[in-house]
């Protein structure tokens, strides 16, 4: 079990490195072709095309300067998938928490033998009045 959260958790990181550099190509490479990922007040997204064209509009339009991270939390293994239950954290420059929240990721092992993505949801902590005062809010330059 340990070897697998560790697996599960350089995927993670991976994804952080990813985020971090804004590279929506190296994010996709998290998910499966068939994945379906949800998120807060969005319709789904299915397929690496639809995740990265929406990563891509995101983050262009992303100049927080936060830095994501995500934990590993609990790992629950079926015969042919695993499903993962993780946290994430945006810190803000100035190092405060800027949002945070949990996440589930089910993956599959694709044809490669690799484990991949093909269902995910987040969820955020912070309470929508809070998330929404702080969007409005002016940037510091």
């Amino acid at each position: 079990m340990n070897a697998l959260t560790a697996e599960i958790q350089a995927m993670e990181d991976a994804y952080m490195t990813a985020e971090q550099a804004k590279d929506a190509d190296a994010i996709v490479a998290y998910y499966a072709d068939d994945v379906t990922s949800y998120g807060a007040n969005r319709a789904p997204s299915v397929g690496k095309d639809a995740i990265r064209t929406s990563l891509a509009e995101r983050m262009a339009k992303d100049t927080s300067g936060n830095t994501p991270s995500f934990k590993v939390l609990e790992l629950y293994v079926g015969d042919d998938h695993i499903t993962e239950i993780g946290s994430w954290t945006e810190t803000a420059p100035d190092g405060s928490v800027a949002d945070n929240g949990t996440y589930f990721s089910i993956f599959k092992k694709n044809a490669e033998g690799k484990w991949a993505c093909i269902r995910d949801i987040a969820v955020s902590h912070t309470p929508k009045a809070d998330a929404a005062a702080a969007e409005a809010a002016p940037e510091a330059e």
